[in-house]
Parts: C-alpha cells; structure tokens; sequence
C-alpha cells in the first residue's frame, strides 16, 4: 500500500469539497480549483476528510494512487492557505522592481523584461534582499511561473549571476587558469 496515499486528506473548515464521479471541485478562501482525475482511483469525502483509495496493486493504479492524494491535497492547501515561491537575483546592476501588478526585471539586457501576472498570480519584491515573491493558491500555476522568470536569465557556472531559487545550490566551474608563463620562446 502507499504511504503516501493510503493518508487521509483533511479539509479544513471554509473549503467546500465537490466530488462528481472522477472529477473534484476545490472551493476556498483563496480561490477554486477543479481536476478530473483517473477514474480507476476511487476518491471519497468522509467526515471531513478525503481519502483515496485504488481498486488493486496493479502497476498502473500503484502510480496513480499517490500521486493523486499528493495532487488533492496541493489543491486542498492551495485554495486554504496558499503556496509561496521565493526566487533571488544574483548579479551587478541586476534588479527587479514592481510597476502595478507586474514585474519588471533588470538583468543585464538592453531593455528591461516586464512580467505580467496570470489571474490568480501575485508578485512581491523585497529591494534590498533581491528577492521575488510568486504567490498564488494553484501550486502547478506558481512552479511554472518561477520557471519561466527563472529561464530569463539562468544562473551561470562561473559567477552564479542571475535568477535562482532560494536555497539552491548552484554548481560553480573553475574558470580558466592563469597564465604561467610556459609556451612562450
């Protein structure tokens, strides 16, 4: 049986949870979600909580299993509370800075990169810390949001200048080594 999917899922008070065979409806404070699910994995509300369960260990449903609890209860904690990424910049003269609801990224090329939000997408810079804040309430939305801000200017190996996640860890190359003075008669 899987850890992970054999655990119940808890729903909070204020989120309204509606099941129509294999699709589900997530409404919260933050927002609504909705998904259609396989319909090999049978999903139940029970006294206040989800539980999913699979009809038999074949390879199929085994995979579906988990990864079908882990994405209701991202959709659960979305809707209640909400999800947070943090991205940092990295690099002389690199920057961001809002403009209304968008974001505009200084990063080193001729013209500055202006961001627009997606419905249900907020940005936060803090200045001095050189950190963006992508906040929304569908956690899928607010990965692929970091990763396309991120993609405008990558890390580099060499200096580490550009957009990265807090916390991670950026692999440094050595460079190219100085001259020794050898090859010249």
């Amino acid at each position: 049986m899987s850890r992970i999917g054999r655990l119940p899922i808890v729903v909070p008070p204020g989120v309204e949870v509606a099941i129509e065979g294999s699709h589900v409806s997530v409404k919260g404070p933050k927002g609504s979600l909705e998904r259609t699910f396989s319909p090999v994995i049978n999903i139940a509300l029970d006294a206040g909580r989800l539980v999913v369960t699979r009809p038999n260990d074949s390879p199929t449903c085994r995979t579906l299993h988990g990864t079908t609890r882990a994405v209701l209860n991202n959709m659960v904690t979305g809707v209640s509370a909400g999800f947070t990424r943090v991205l940092e910049i990295e690099g002389v003269g690199y920057r961001a800075e809002m403009t209304g609801p968008n974001l505009t990224l200084f990063l080193g090329y001729s013209h500055p990169v202006v961001v627009e939000p997606p419905a249900g997408i907020t940005f936060d810079v803090k200045v001095k810390e050189r950190q963006i804040f992508v906040t929304g309430f569908d956690k899928e939305q607010v990965g692929q949001i970091c990763a396309n801000i991120r993609e405008i200017r990558p890390p580099e190996p060499y200096k580490g200048k550009g957009v990265h996640y807090l916390g991670e860890k950026i692999r440094r190359k050595a460079g190219k080594s100085g001259k020794t003075g050898k090859g010249k008669k």
